[in-house]
């Protein structure tokens, strides 16, 4: 039985609310309000059991349960905004005195929502799962030496293997990463949702990425959530250099870069002591160099403009994954809310996500796999960042 806790108790009262609003608006019979009481169920269930209680992820049956609460989610959004929107429809037929409107609305309005929604969910579950989506990024570096002219990175972020992420999903994003031929692969942070003893076979395929010199992973706060020290230990044993406050030196004809990688804030919780520290995995004693950060959450990019980097690049955000996040996500992240954006002189560039968290829906962003070139700002165009897509096959 889980505990009454905060949590429980401000998730109960939320869900309870949406619940009689929804249903009140909708439901004529007892049948229907049943049938409506399911899914808020199941959007309750899950974060009470397994985030506010303690019981952890293990056996199948738990994958199915959270991957059938996740949908639901999806759904309830798309429901209560339409709900909302049918809603504004009445009050506004009924100020513009118009009975046919008023009547639809009221009478077959219902029935709008309901088939609306539905169809929102399936739409929003295709635009995930046809993904993740090439998305070409050229970056200006003022005063780039030449031998750094070109060079490519692959970004991956925000895989979320778990769940609704599988081994066929990490398969086309490895044989997309390997397809870039890039200089380097960096994984920056949340690409698993759960312990290696359940998702090792899923996440086996990233084992096989390829780049001319390293592999690089940084954690993020889901990673922290699903045992980071086993992770990281995983990760290694895959090939990748795990970076924690660290940073590794690459040279290409006779430039120098400095890649240094942050743990997430999350780790904190786990491991008092463990924090970002920028500082650190600038390497300062490098001397000059081309620095580039990764960090998955975004925010970080103050003290990293601080440290001296060039160029940050984040994921965390999804770009909102679906409305109407997508436009709330504004509010917690901006300016750094994806894209490439600028921090004083410092560009920052944020995945939109590779996979999805949660409900496995898109509507209003889509899925990315990166391939960042660096280039020199006197041949940038305007914009300086030019994206290209390409569908996967």
């Amino acid at each position: 039985m889980p505990r009454l806790t905060r949590f429980v108790l401000v998730l109960t009262a939320i869900v309870g609310g949406l619940y009689a609003y929804v249903s009140g608006r909708l439901a004529d019979s007892p049948g229907l309000r049943l049938v409506l009481f399911v899914p808020f169920l199941m959007v309750w269930l899950v974060p009470v059991v397994y985030w506010g209680g303690e019981r952890d992820t293990v056996h199948p049956a738990d994958d199915w349960l959270h991957a059938a609460s996740y949908l639901c989610m999806g759904w309830l959004n798309f429901l209560v905004l339409l709900t909302l929107l049918r809603d504004a429809l009445l009050v506004a037929a009924r100020v513009l005195d118009a009975p046919a409107m008023l009547s639809f609305w009221r009478d077959e309005g219902r029935w709008v929502v309901l088939a609306g929604s539905v169809l929102a969910l399936v739409a929003g579950v295709l635009f995930a799962f046809r993904g993740p989506h090439l998305r070409q990024v050229r970056i200006a570096i003022e005063g780039l030496q030449p031998a750094l002219e070109g060079l490519r990175i692959v970004q991956i972020s925000d895989l979320h293997v778990g769940p609704t992420i599988g081994e066929r999903y990490v398969r086309r994003v490895v044989e997309m990463a390997n397809a870039a031929a890039a200089d380097l692969v960096v994984l920056t942070g949340d690409i698993v949702d759960g312990p290696p003893a359940r998702l090792a076979r899923h996440v086996a395929p990233l084992g096989r990425l390829a780049a001319r010199e390293q592999v690089l992973f940084v954690l993020g706060n889901h990673d922290c959530y699903s045992g980071a020290r086993r992770w990281i230990a995983h990760f290694q044993g895959l090939g990748m250099r795990v970076l924690l406050n660290e940073y590794v030196t690459l040279e290409r004809g006779g430039a120098r870069i400095v890649f240094g990688g942050v743990v997430d804030p999350a780790l904190q919780a786990f491991e008092p002591g463990q924090v970002p520290r920028p500082d650190l995995a600038a390497a300062p004693q490098a001397g000059p160099a081309l620095r580039i950060l990764l960090a998955h959450n975004p925010a970080i990019a103050v003290r990293a403009q601080a440290a001296g980097f060039d160029l940050q690049l984040s994921g965390h955000t999804h770009a909102g994954q679906f409305f109407p996040w997508t436009l709330a996500v504004r509010l917690v992240h901006g300016p750094h809310v994806a894209g490439l954006s600028r921090q004083g002189p410092m560009w920052v560039y944020v995945s939109a996500g590779t996979g999805t968290w949660g409900p496995p829906v898109r509507f209003g962003s889509e899925p990315e796999l990166t391939v960042l070139t660096l280039v020199a700002s006197r041949q940038a165009e305007a914009p300086a960042v030019l994206a290209a897509r390409r569908r996967t096959a």
